[in-house]
């Protein structure tokens, strides 16, 4: 009987779980959701994106999570060397260059920085992509978009893509509300 009802309460805690994380379709507009391609670390892993290339021009991904409590409360996203730090571009690449100067940016009402770089993959080819990091109240939101065209054509689909309604309804949700 002791068996039956831990696997009840597992079963009802699950359920609940993954009621109370809403997910954005994964098939927004020539969009997929593809599995997180990269190694667990310090935060859960996020979500992660592919636009097929007859829509978004180049094949482009978009990866993107919440750091929850990972953020300077006073000041949020205050620079770019902060978005070189902590939007996940590691990850993909070490060797990545920022193309210039970031720019303020606001997404899902919340605001930050997004920055253009260029990209040195390991088979030696060259990626553009770009970083983004928002705040809301301490929690960081970070998301990485990169692709074989240039950064300013994988920055404007992955601005589209981000300011849609079911992503912008996921990023708020993952922050912890509205």
């Amino acid at each position: 009987m002791p068996r039956l009802l831990t696997a009840f309460a597992v079963a009802i805690c699950a359920v609940l779980g993954a009621a109370g994380y809403d997910h954005a379709r994964s098939d927004i507009e020539g969009w997929r959701e593809i599995a997180w391609p990269f190694p667990r670390d310090g935060w859960p892993a996020g979500r992660a994106f592919r636009c097929a290339t007859e829509l978004c021009g180049d094949e482009i991904e978009v990866y993107v999570r919440p750091k929850i409590g990972f953020c300077n409360c006073d000041s949020g996203v205050a620079d770019d060397d902060e978005v070189d730090r902590v939007a996940d571009l590691d990850l993909i690449s070490e060797r990545f260059v920022p193309l210039e100067a970031g720019k303020v940016i606001q997404i899902a009402g919340m605001q930050g920085r997004i920055r253009a770089y260029h990209l040195g993959m390991a088979d030696g080819s060259r990626h553009s992509a770009v970083g983004i990091a928002v705040s809301r109240r301490c929690d960081l939101l970070v998301a990485v978009a990169q692709g074989n065209g240039s950064a300013s054509g994988v920055q404007r689909v992955a601005l589209e893509f981000l300011g849609s309604s079911d992503m912008e309804r996921w990023m708020i949700s993952a922050m912890g509300g509205s």
